[in-house]
């Protein structure tokens, strides 16, 4: 049937903008459904669940200003919650609220990082849909708890990240507010928790190897002698520092790009105790802002009482062992929210990595990103001293194993091999429609109701 006359241009104009090579118009779209459906029974449960009952308390004695409490967390993902009560009220939807938006801020960010890095429309979009149904991010999007304003800081400066590092920034001038963006969004991170810490050190250590490729410091040829090595670094060093016409950001010398990409950062994450300055009992000081970062580290590692749904880094990895954040009759229904990846992607993300190991071994630098990315991510839990560990820690190594499983099958899609990348968006879709009810709080059968959902023992 031919489009009428009056419709053929805003048809067309859609057309054209749900194609072209920048998948920004889709991207919305995915993210505006995750909003959306985040947005559903938000309010439910109508009482605090699981660490809400700490940080509730905490953001309502920053509203009050009246001392401490919490003390071992820094105080952004506090003060979010608390800009919400401010806004819509001291209820579920007050505290819930704010996450929500930085959960669809992050999935953004996330999505158009990607598409930055990889240049690739199909990766970017697979991204964004993987992660949006990976679970764990939709889940802590959705309850008062700290990790979405970590997670959602660490994507906005992943993406500023990721436009410094284009091409065209190399060439003419222009990326350094990218990067000094990316440092205000890494500070930010900082303090939402510190469990993107490690991952920071990244961008820094990439901008001073770019560079000292750009300006043809790296040696081809072995040195002769130990001391020939020292005096010819030595040479060169002044310049490596100091240079600025040169990529991988044209005008920025390595010496600034260690401004913003460390000093920086650091100084926004202690900005971020300012509301702590004005407390009635015990108030900050800047004598005591140092000396208090070491107290919040001895108070985490003080916490030794085992839990019920503790669990270790290696069970993560293998979707095993999840959190009932809410199981119970709340609001009229038994209801229940699980913290479980999905149970597709998780499993279907691990042979990914693996081939973004193999394309790393053979020198591809976005593969490489996303299994160091991974590794660093992971690794931070499975050395750290922490003996009271949970599954929603594994949310930044999900995230970017999402991204191997992305790039995996948007490559493959670009040359050709499309049926992957289909089945793996039917299945996800599948499941996640599937477990949709028991990680938003849905109305269940019964007390009963979650055995359906307990595809392993372990889940229980």
């Amino acid at each position: 049937m031919a489009t009428p006359a009056f419709l053929a241009a805003p048809v067309r104009a859609t057309r054209d903008l749900l194609t072209r090579r920048d998948p920004l118009i889709p991207t919305l779209l995915i993210v505006g459904a995750f909003f959306f459906l985040g947005l559903c029974r938000l309010a439910i449960p109508s009482k605090m669940m699981f660490d809400e009952i700490h940080y509730v308390p905490a953001a309502r004695r920053l509203i009050e200003l009246t001392k401490r409490l919490n003390p071992e967390h820094p105080l952004l993902g506090k003060e979010m919650i608390a800009i919400g009560i401010r806004l819509f009220g001291d209820h579920p939807f007050g505290w819930r609220f704010p996450n929500l938006v930085l959960g669809t801020a992050g999935l953004f960010a996330g999505a158009r990082a990607m598409w930055w890095l990889s240049g690739s429309r199909r990766v970017s979009l697979l991204f964004a849909t993987f992660l949006a149904t990976d679970f764990i991010w939709f889940v802590l999007s959705r309850i008062a708890m700290l990790d979405m304003a970590m997670a959602s800081m660490l994507a906005l400066a992943m993406w500023q990240w990721a436009l410094s590092a284009r091409a065209q920034w190399a060439a003419r001038r222009g990326g350094r507010i990218h990067l000094i963006l990316a440092g205000l969004f890494f500070g930010l991170s900082l303090g939402g928790k510190w469990n993107g810490a490690p991952l920071m050190v990244l961008p820094g250590l990439l901008f001073a190897w770019q560079r000292a490729v750009a300006l043809d410091l790296v040696p081809m040829q072995r040195p002769a002698s130990v001391p020939a090595a020292l005096a010819q670094a030595g040479r060169a060093l002044p310049r490596w520092l100091l240079a600025t016409r040169a990529g991988p950001v044209r005008g920025v010398s390595l010496l600034e790009a260690a401004l913003w990409l460390g000093l920086w950062p650091l100084v926004v994450y202690l900005a971020t105790f300012a509301p702590a300055f004005f407390y009635k009992v015990q108030p900050m000081t800047f004598s005591g802002l140092i000396p208090w970062q070491r107290y919040m580290l001895q108070l985490q590692d003080s916490v030794v009482k085992p839990h019920h749904y503790m669990s270790r880094w290696w069970q993560w990895v293998f979707n095993l062992r999840p959190i009932w954040f809410l199981y119970e009759p709340v609001d009229g229904a038994q209801r229940g929210i699980l913290m479980l990846g999905n149970p597709f992607t998780m499993l279907a993300g691990l042979p990914a990595l693996g081939w973004c190991g193999w394309k790393a071994w053979r020198g591809e630098a976005v593969p490489a990103l996303v299994f160091v990315l991974y590794v660093l991510s992971l690794i931070f839990w499975a050395i750290n001293g922490k003996p009271v560990q949970f599954y929603y820690h594994y949310e930044l190594a999900a995230s970017f194993l999402m991204a191997a499983l992305a790039l995996v099958l948007g490559t493959w899609w670009d040359n050709g091999l499309k049926w992957p990348a289909k089945t793996a968006l039917v299945l996800t879709v599948i499941v996640s429609i599937g477990f949709y009810p028991i990680i938003s709080a849905g109305p269940l059968p019964g007390k009963k109701g979650y055995v359906d959902y307990m595809w392993l023992k372990s889940w229980r």
